[in-house]
């Protein structure tokens, strides 16, 4: 099979979330610039988008507006939407664009691998005073 009998978004290929992303970034938002538009956090949206929960009906209706697919092909991967990933042309303004959201997510990284050592020291603590009494 090749890549143009292939539906990269369809049901069997992709998750609403894998949808939304994909949308999204043919669109050319970035997840803060969406979330924005939509009146919702950005973390609402990249919970979204990771299949983590999922938007309300009028949240929905706007995103699909805003992204040009219909509701139906975000929710099922039928319908009027994308066919194939990679579709846009990348144009060298959007590189700076994604240069940027991989520093952010560096930093998110770093924060939670700080936050993770903090936990793991806590808890090494914990249990040697535990092994102590």
């Amino acid at each position: 099979m090749s890549d143009l009998d292939y539906d990269w978004y369809g049901p069997d290929a992709a998750t609403f979330g894998d949808r939304v992303a994909g949308a999204r970034d043919v669109a050319g938002m970035n997840q803060a610039q969406l979330a924005r538009r939509l009146g919702v956090k950005k973390s609402t949206l990249s919970g979204w988008e990771q299949d983590l929960s999922e938007p309300r009906a009028n949240k929905l209706s706007m995103m699909a507006g805003l992204l040009n697919v219909s509701i139906k092909w975000l929710i099922t991967g039928e319908g009027d939407g994308m066919s194939l990933p990679g579709d846009e042309i990348i144009v060298p303004s959007d590189f700076s664009e994604i240069l940027s959201e991989l520093r952010e997510i560096r930093g998110e990284m770093r924060k939670n691998t700080e936050r993770t050592a903090r936990l793991e020291k806590k808890l090494r603590l914990l249990l040697e005073r535990g092994a102590e009494a």
